[in-house]
């Protein structure tokens, strides 16, 4: 009898620390997110209501403020801004670079792969989502790169950001036939695609890139979720290709 009163209430002290232990962590997540707030109010008066994606307290005493992709980081009476990199005097990490990265990434299978045309090459085993316009030049040179690389499967997302014209080459390639020969006779070849009438969703194109973020062409997104802008050497895409496969 003794024994099973000990033990009721050995539960009952157990289930009372959980609880106050429960308790505690949610008052300070609650006291966390409220400055946090208090932050966003401030910093959104004082730089007259920037959009502002997100707020975090770091463990580094600053706040950090997301605005879009971009990163500036302030402290919690919003009296002072950083603008530029923060690099962890310790270990020399680029703190900022590494949550770009972290945000910039994307699940490779929820693109809507509706607004890409595909074309495989060998088994076609590893994945890499490119967004272009057809009048970029970079992009121009990584189709020189990327004739290199086999045993891939590309998906191109016409992104045409840089002029009318980009708009009009993008509807007359997404018409054709045959769009990846289309879109790779022009970037390669500058064979001009002919002109073809068809719903084109070209709007859509430029709202899924606004969406992700996508402020350059070309744009590389690969399977693990991870991307980098700009023409990358064969050698890059190849490396880069092969760890988004092992992740």
């Amino acid at each position: 009898m003794l024994k099973s009163v000990l033990k009721g209430a050995v539960g009952l002290v157990v289930s009372c620390v959980l609880c106050v232990a429960s308790f505690g962590a949610s008052a300070q997540t609650e006291a966390s997110d409220a400055k946090a707030q208090a932050v966003q109010k401030l910093f959104a008066e004082r730089f007259n209501n920037p959009p502002i994606t997100a707020v975090r307290p770091t463990p580094y005493g600053l706040y950090e403020v997301q605005l879009g992709m971009d990163l500036v980081y302030t402290d919690e009476n919003v009296t002072f801004v950083l603008d530029g990199t923060l690099i962890d005097a310790k270990t020399r990490r680029d703190v900022t670079r590494e949550r770009q990265d972290a945000l910039a990434k994307v699940p490779f299978d929820q693109l809507p792969f509706e607004l890409a045309f595909k074309q495989v090459r060998g088994d076609g085993s590893r994945k890499l989502a490119i967004f272009e316009d057809p009048n970029c030049g970079y992009c121009k040179q990584l189709r020189q790169s990327l004739k290199g690389i086999d045993n891939v499967t590309l998906y191109t997302f016409p992104y045409p950001i840089l002029s009318p014209d980009s708009t009009i080459k993008v509807r007359n390639i997404w018409c054709a036939a045959d769009k990846g020969a289309t879109w790779d006779a022009w970037m390669l070849q500058g064979k001009v695609p002919p002109t073809i009438e068809c719903d084109a969703p070209t709007e859509k194109m430029v709202e899924l890139g606004q969406k992700l973020m996508v402020r350059g062409t070309p744009a590389l997104f690969f399977y693990d979720g991870s991307r980098v802008g700009g023409a990358i050497p064969k050698e890059e895409i190849e490396k880069r290709l092969q760890q988004a496969k092992s992740n």
